[in-house]
């Protein structure tokens, strides 16, 4: 059978059959074809600059406490059901890490090794608080499935990760990003870590605590 079914006022219809394009008819005899196709084309172009502009104006931008700024105070609750807030810790430093989920490989690997380097922190004088969007018993039972001596708060609403620039949509569900911010005993911010890498996270903020509490 021919691949051309017809034509109608001088046009003749082809109909591809290759691929993705089995579907598309090829326009062709027309006189005014190639500024018929340079149209159709801009057109195109149009609509995807178009749907391009549309995404990158969608996009969340965060930002982070910057160095030297004061971090923002919080009063959370912690797996054990008290209530933490950041003044508390005045006059300590304070390693204040976001983290996504409980239970999950990258979290507790982090944990683990905030865990295993946690009397380090101790002779530093630093205190460590894990924040995640997880409820106070999903932190109770992380914490004891793993041995964690140390606290973990409730961000249940997200918003003091968001007012640490340190959230992220998962499967349209506001999550706590895996971003670390390093406070100095005055309460500021003293470094930024984002986008963590948790197998060896916790060896780049002691060393990076101890040229901090240098200067």
């Amino acid at each position: 059978m021919s691949p051309y079914h017809g034509a109608q006022g001088g046009v003749r219809i082809r109909r591809c059959s290759v691929g993705l394009t089995d579907n598309i008819v090829v326009y062709q005899g027309r006189s005014d074809y190639g500024e018929f196709m340079n149209k159709t084309l801009l057109f195109a172009a149009l609509i995807l600059l178009n749907a391009l502009g549309m995404a990158i104006g969608a996009t969340e931008t965060q930002t982070q406490p910057a160095t030297g700024t004061a971090a923002p105070d919080f009063k959370l609750t912690t797996g054990d059901g008290s209530q933490v807030s950041l003044k508390d810790y005045r006059g300590k430093w304070v390693v204040l890490y976001f983290y996504p989920k409980d239970f999950t490989s990258g979290c507790t690997l982090e944990a683990q090794n905030f865990q295993r380097d946690l009397a380090k922190y101790q002779n530093a004088s630093a205190i460590i608080l894990g924040v995640s969007v997880d409820s106070a018993q999903s932190h109770k039972d992380f914490c004891a499935k793993e041995g964690l001596n140390f606290k973990l708060l409730a961000d249940t609403d997200a918003k003091v990760s968001a007012e640490y620039g340190s959230t992220m949509d998962y499967k349209g569900a506001k999550m706590a990003a895996r971003n670390t911010f390093l406070i100095n005993p005055e309460g500021k911010i003293a470094k930024v870590y984002t986008g963590v890498k948790p197998a060896e996270h916790s060896e780049q903020v002691l060393k990076d605590l101890a040229e901090l509490k240098k200067s």
